[in-house]
């Protein structure tokens, strides 16, 4: 995946940050924020796990469970045109409405 790193097992995106010129990297699939910042992706890794360490450490004394938990449903809001125009590719290819829009969404997140 394009801009994802993984840092101790977890998923971080990575961006630059014009600003301060440096690369910014949040986890993601965490409970809370989690982030860093480093000049270089030897910096990005080392800040990474340390700011990772510290979330999963305070997860620990505050007895919270660190990672999201998906349920598996997604709620769409689309304008109607949208709405018609995935019905119409969906059945072109012989799909349910959510079964297209699981192949779209598996070929975006998994290329």
């Amino acid at each position: 995946m394009k801009n994802v790193m993984m840092i101790g097992g977890q998923q971080a995106v990575i961006n630059y940050d014009p600003d301060i010129e440096m690369f910014r990297g949040e986890f993601i699939g965490l409970n809370s924020g989690a982030d860093f910042y480093a000049c270089d992706v030897a910096g990005l890794r080392r800040e990474g796990e340390a700011s990772l360490a510290a979330f999963m450490d305070e997860c620990v004394k505050r007895g919270i469970e660190p990672r999201k938990t998906f349920s598996g449903k997604l709620l769409l809001r689309l304008n109607p045109e949208m709405h018609q125009a995935a019905a119409v590719a969906a059945a072109a290819n012989g799909e349910s409405l959510n079964q297209w829009v699981i192949g779209a969404i598996k070929e975006a997140a998994y290329s």
